[in-house]
């Protein structure tokens, strides 16, 4: 599986709950309101001024290594 921009913060945790550090990291400490599990992960990284192709590329290698 891949993980895009347009997929769903909360899609995300539910897939892997252990993604949550690459979205801590960028300080995305909000994870556990539900407005940010509803928001895509291209939404949150402009929320936060984050860079989303380096965040994508971190999230799909983790996942690739499961």
């Amino acid at each position: 599986m891949t993980i895009t921009k347009d997929m769903l913060i909360g899609d995300v945790l539910d897939m892997d709950q252990t993604a949550a550090q690459y979205f801590l990291e960028i300080g995305m400490h909000c994870l556990g309101c539900p407005c940010s599990r509803g928001e895509s992960i291209k939404q949150a990284c402009e929320a936060h001024g984050t860079d989303c192709d380096k965040l994508l590329e971190k999230l799909n290698k983790h996942f690739g290594n499961k």
